[in-house]
């Protein structure tokens, strides 16, 4: 009696092992099941991303003279890695067929009188030989309908935490930076830090200084470079919104360039790839910086101006994370570009 129930635990004993091993096979398979779906997956979402650079029609000339219509704003705002993803586009151009212009301002003046705005906006819609355009400079918003023009370009632009952004213009206009060393700059010689500015109250950190991003958004009224103007505020969230086709913050600047790609492939198919090389993604760094103290960002951050920076920021972060969170996905830790999420049916007349 003894030596049966001896072997039926030894039975039971090895049954249960033999479940266990099955149960530990199972999730073994289950698991590289998954990850051969994500590599698929991936693969899959690559494909409809090139998928969207090849018509899927037959397009007539009038079509193809409009896709070689289009023109491209990108109003930078200084020290916002403009100058790096700038670089991408000049770098893609040629490959992609479209040109890039610079516009240069008198003494980088962001407001342009009214006649200078006319011709701007009559050159810019005008100039066919130079279609597809892609065009920079440190300019403010600027409403193309105002001038009662058909064509309207699509604008892009790069946002940055404002402070961050002014201690960086701090410094470079003292030190310049990497990627033209040997240039001198107008504050060239101080030595002064950014926190030793705030504390003696000098007008090179004021608040004041911190005024830039919203009047860029906002546009030429004289409201918008008011600093502390609410109206001029509300504005530049408006027009964020409404007119602009994409922007990007600099600190998450490669999944801007991967919307692009995938929404504007004209002018920057490539572009991720280029990005993630390296070569482009870290071009310009100032030199000297350094980053403030606690009680100087305390001192900074209670001043109205930079609340309100600051509210233009946050809103228009909140406003790229919701275009990432239903453009883009994650495979494999890495975001890959959604492809086409609707299709057409029910056509009539067959």
């Amino acid at each position: 009696m003894g030596f049966s129930r001896t072997m039926q635990t030894r039975y039971q004993l090895l049954m249960a092992l033999l479940f266990v091993a099955a149960i530990i096979y199972l999730e073994n398979q289950i698991q590289r099941l998954e990850a051969a779906r994500d590599k698929m997956e991936h693969v899959l979402a690559t494909m409809q991303l090139h998928s969207l650079q090849v018509p899927q029609f037959r397009r007539s000339d009038e079509d193809l003279a409009k896709s070689n219509d289009q023109i491209v704003i990108y109003n930078r705002v200084p020290k916002t890695a403009s100058t790096s993803f700038v670089g991408l586009a000049y770098d893609l151009c040629q490959r992609n067929g479209y040109n890039v212009i610079h516009l240069n301002t008198t003494r980088n003046s962001p407001i342009m009188s009214i006649q200078d705005q006319e011709r701007f906006v009559t050159n810019v819609t005008s100039w066919n030989a130079k279609k597809p355009a892609f065009y920079h400079g440190h300019l403010s918003y600027l409403e193309f309908g105002r001038f009662g023009l058909p064509q309207k370009p699509v604008y892009i632009n790069i946002v940055r935490k404002p402070l961050d952004r002014l201690v960086s213009y701090y410094y470079f206009v003292r030190w310049g930076d990497d990627f033209r060393p040997h240039l001198r700059r107008n504050k060239h010689g101080d030595s002064k830090t950014f926190d030793d500015c705030v504390e003696q109250g000098e007008p090179d950190c004021a608040p004041e200084k911190l005024w830039m991003q919203v009047p860029f958004f906002c546009g030429h009224a004289v409201e918008c470079w008011e600093p502390g103007n609410r109206w001029a505020l509300e504005e530049a969230k408006r027009n964020l919104v409404a007119n602009y086709f994409l922007v990007g913050v600099t600190e998450e600047l490669e999944d801007f360039v991967m919307l692009l790609e995938a929404a504007l492939p004209k002018f920057f198919r490539g572009a991720t790839s280029l990005f993630q090389q390296g070569g482009k993604s870290h071009l310009r760094k100032t030199s000297n910086k350094q980053e403030p103290s606690k009680e100087t960002v305390r001192k900074i951050q209670r001043s109205q101006i930079w609340q309100m920076e600051n509210e233009f920021y946050q809103f228009a972060l909140n406003q790229f994370h919701h275009v990432v969170r239903r453009s883009l996905r994650r495979v494999n830790g890495e975001l890959t570009p959604l492809g086409a999420q609707f299709f057409y049916e029910k056509i009539r007349p067959r």
